[in-house]
């Protein structure tokens, strides 16, 4: 896989786990795979990403193809309730499958932390390009245009799965009120991931609780759907081949699926330090701004939503996102981690603060809802 912003990496000490046990864990367990498996897999870190740890597997067996297997495992310290769950994550991408091409196939779940202190799965590493804060070839702005257009695509794909069709992903629903279940728990694991440095984030709480809309629709959404979870064609046609880290994916409002996204969607005119958490190629010319990827969506959905109603999934994308950065920077602050990269994550807290409360506070001016 081509992956130049984010090539494995040896293993930080704090994130290692014994290898020859996942090694015959998965000589036991991956039988389809077992003629690949020859030995001792050898074990780099994927040093992007802020959640959950992803390890590339080598194997090089003689006189067969090398093959590439990826681990994912959840992270050290304090984990928010309900989060990290791998076999989650196993699943709903072993049930996928069948009507959403977008996943790699699965090798095995293991939930005996007997094994490396955790439970974790195994997948299959697909070959292709991820992009990261910069591409790795210049692209034109058709090229960079397109590639909007086939994250779009993708996105629509996936929002339009019969979900009722698939008895895994239908239990994943919850019925209406995803908007108001969202908002109630991310205010909640706000207050659980607070420090003694994080603000008063009172009145966006209350702006939040008091402007839900209702839900537009019940589909599934992955809940972390961004370029950089995205994988290319090798072939450099900019076709999408695989969507990762399906961590948070669920049955819930596809707007709220979009806020989300867009919440990391840092385009070229934005401010010198919203800037500085672009970790997708998004300013690049020939990109779609926010504005015009919601409104392509709405349009190939079917959604009428005025900019004003729109604020919500914006101000919602920001405090969540606020949040996940919240919890990262609890775990740092509280010394659970030594990873010097999550050393950014609590001025970052600070920043959405007072962007969300722009946001809300130019509703308020113009009279929005």
């Amino acid at each position: 896989m081509t992956d130049e912003g984010n090539p494995a990496k040896p293993v930080r000490a704090e994130d290692a786990f014994d290898v020859e046990a996942v090694a015959a864990w998965l000589r036991e367990h991956a039988t389809a795979f077992r003629e690949d498996l020859e030995g001792t897999p050898e074990v780099r870190q994927f040093p992007g990403g802020a959640s959950n740890l992803t390890y590339l597997l080598r194997y090089s067996p003689k006189n067969r193809a090398q093959r590439d297997l990826i681990l994912r495992r959840p992270p050290t310290g304090a984990k928010a309730a309900g989060a990290h769950d791998m076999g989650r994550e196993f699943r709903i991408q072993s049930a996928l499958a069948p009507v959403f091409p977008y996943v790699p196939r699965m090798v095995g779940f293991c939930q005996d932390e007997s094994v490396i202190g955790s439970d974790f799965y195994v997948m299959e590493k697909l070959d292709g390009t991820i992009l990261r804060r910069d591409l790795p070839a210049p692209m034109t702005e058709d090229e960079a245009s397109t590639l909007c257009a086939h994250a779009l695509d993708v996105l629509v794909d996936l929002h339009s799965v019969d979900v009722a069709s698939v008895p895994e992903l239908e239990k994943l629903g919850r019925g209406d009120g995803y908007v108001g279940r969202q908002v109630s728990g991310w205010i909640h694991r706000f207050g659980k991931a607070r420090t003694d440095d994080t603000g008063d984030w009172s009145d966006i709480v209350a702006w939040l609780e008091a402007h839900q809309p209702a839900d537009v629709a019940q589909t599934l959404i992955h809940n972390d759907y961004r370029l950089d979870n995205m994988v290319l064609a090798p072939d450099g046609s900019l076709r999408i081949i695989g969507v990762l880290d399906w961590e948070m994916a669920t049955v819930g409002d596809p707007l709220m699926d979009l806020g989300g996204m867009l919440s990391y969607w840092v385009q070229a005119d934005d401010d010198e330090f919203f800037l500085m958490f672009r970790r997708q190629p998004t300013t690049e010319p020939g990109m779609w701004t926010r504005q015009e990827f919601v409104e392509r969506y709405c349009e190939r959905m079917g959604y009428t939503v005025t900019p004003a109603q729109w604020r919500f999934y914006e101000v919602f994308g920001l405090f969540r996102l606020a949040v996940i950065a919240q919890q990262i920077w609890y775990r740092y602050f509280h010394k659970q981690t030594t990873n010097e990269a999550y050393a950014v994550f609590g001025p970052a807290v600070g920043y959405l603060e007072q962007r969300c409360r722009r946001l809300v506070s130019a509703g308020s001016t113009t009279g929005a809802p």
